[in-house]
């Protein structure tokens, strides 16, 4: 896998939008409603917590290894 031309599936907004549309769609069965709006602006909070989340990683897994970088 070229890491140049490829992302992981986590990095998709698509696929974040759909998981929330999904869950807008079975919230709705339930009573509740969410705009557009809502369902973008929860994608982009999902992105950027994911972001943020493995950026953390990142540096965790520096800060704990055993190798210097070399």
């Amino acid at each position: 896998m070229d890491t140049n031309t490829t992302k992981g599936i986590f990095a998709s907004k698509t696929v974040w939008g759909g998981v929330v549309a999904l869950l807008a769609g079975i919230a709705a069965i339930f009573g509740y409603s969410f705009s557009e709006v809502d369902q973008t602006t929860l994608t982009e909070a999902i992105v950027g917590i994911a972001s943020a989340i493995g950026g953390l990683l990142a540096i965790y897994g520096r800060v704990m290894a055993t190798k210097e970088i070399g």
